[in-house]
C-alpha cells in the first residue's frame, strides 16, 4: 500500500504498533486509541513523535486530552460510504486546531483524495485499484469549490466577487 503525503508518494517513516509491542525509543510510533488511553502519560513523555490510530466509532473528543502532544492522528475509513472520518478531520483541524499529520487509513480510494484533503487530511494510506502515481492526478480534479473547508480554498463566489475581478464578471466591483 502506498503512502501519499502532501500530494507525493513517499516512504512511511512511522511504525504501526500493536498493543503488546514495546514502543521504540526513537522514530515515529502509532499506537491504538486504547493503548493511548491506557499509557498516555508515558507515551506523552517520550522524546520522539507519537501518533494514535482512531477506531471508526471514535471522534476528535477521544484525543482532546492529549492533542497538543500528538504528532499524527490516523482516521479510519472502514468503507467508502462511511463519512464519519471527514467530520472528524474537519473538527480536528478547524475547531480544535490540530496542526500535526492527519492520515486517512483503511478504504482510501482515488476519488476520495481531493475531498479528504479539503477536510484536512495531508496523508493517505492509499489502497485504491488505480496505481498510486496515477491516483495523484485526482488532486487536480476539482477546479472550483462552492464552500470553504479546512483547506481554506476560496469559494467560487468569493473569487467571482473579488476586487481583482471587477468588470470582468459584469459587475463594477
Amino acid at each position: 500500500m502506498a503512502l501519499i503525503k502532501n500530494r507525493e508518494i513517499t516512504e512511511d517513516s512511522w511504525v504501526q504498533l500493536d498493543d503488546e509491542t514495546p514502543v521504540p525509543s526513537e522514530g515515529g510510533a502509532i499506537v491504538s486509541i486504547s493503548r493511548w488511553r491506557k499509557d498516555r502519560v508515558a507515551l506523552s513523555s517520550r522524546n520522539a513523535p507519537i501518533g494514535v490510530q482512531l477506531e471508526s466509532d471514535n471522534g476528535p473528543e477521544d484525543v482532546l486530552d492529549g492533542l497538543d502532544r500528538l504528532d499524527l492522528i490516523a482516521v479510519p475509513f472502514a468503507t467508502f460510504k462511511d463519512g464519519r472520518g471527514y467530520s472528524t478531520a474537519r473538527l480536528l483541524r478547524e475547531r480544535h486546531g490540530f496542526t500535526g499529520e492527519l492520515r486517512a487509513v483503511g478504504n482510501v480510494l482515488r476519488d476520495q483524495l481531493p475531498l479528504m484533503e479539503r477536510c484536512g487530511f495531508d496523508s493517505f494510506q492509499y489502497v485504491g485499484g488505480t496505481e498510486a502515481l496515477v491516483a495523484l492526478k485526482a488532486f487536480k480534479d476539482i477546479g472550483a469549490v462552492y464552500q470553504t473547508a479546512a483547506d481554506r480554498r476560496a469559494s467560487a463566489a468569493a473569487l467571482r466577487n473579488h476586487p481583482s475581478q471587477a468588470f470582468s464578471n459584469g459587475t463594477c466591483g
